[in-house]
């Protein structure tokens, strides 16, 4: 019985958490103030008032089933990626942000039960927003994008290897 209640409260959260991605990704106002945000973070950025940038599709999770995320090619010049959000629950799964020019927004990220993995090449910058907040994040221990995160009995790790 306690299994079935654990099952259903997982389940209405991955409802709950699939619904927050579909609604963000229909408003393109609220796309333009997530990548606002983390241009305000950052401060000084190459990208301008009204900058390029390309979306990462919502990586999302569940019992190990789903789709992962990745942006593993390199780019000459400063990329501005906006990662859409990642959901896991009750597994594990990995996000590779491996462009050493890349400026990541990541708009949500979310573990239930489960761990998220972000590689993100060492020299690549990192900013999350959340209910219109965002944080730096370049230490190694990326403590402010963690403050960030939806966890509930899970893990976000964050590995920033330079190869």
């Amino acid at each position: 019985m306690r299994l079935l209640k654990t099952t259903v409260t997982v389940a209405a959260l991955l409802a709950f958490c699939m619904a927050l991605s579909v609604s963000s990704a229909v408003s393109a106002q609220e796309v333009d103030s997530s990548i606002a945000a983390c241009l305000k973070v950052w401060g000084d950025h190459p990208f301008g008032k009204n900058p390029q940038f390309k979306t990462l599709g919502t990586s999302a999770k569940v019992f190990g089933i789903g789709s992962g995320a990745a942006d593993s090619q390199g780019t000459a010049t400063p990329s501005l990626v906006l990662v859409n959000p990642i959901f896991n629950v009750m597994g594990e799964t990995t996000i590779d942000l491996l462009n050493p020019n890349g400026w990541y927004c990541l708009r949500t990220t979310v573990s239930i039960l489960g761990k998220v993995n972000i590689r993100a090449h060492c020299k690549a910058q990192l900013a999350e927003t959340s209910d219109g907040s965002a944080v730096r994040s370049r230490e190694p221990e990326n403590r402010g994008i963690k403050n960030l995160n939806v966890t509930v009995v899970g893990t976000v790790a964050i590995e920033r290897p330079c190869s």
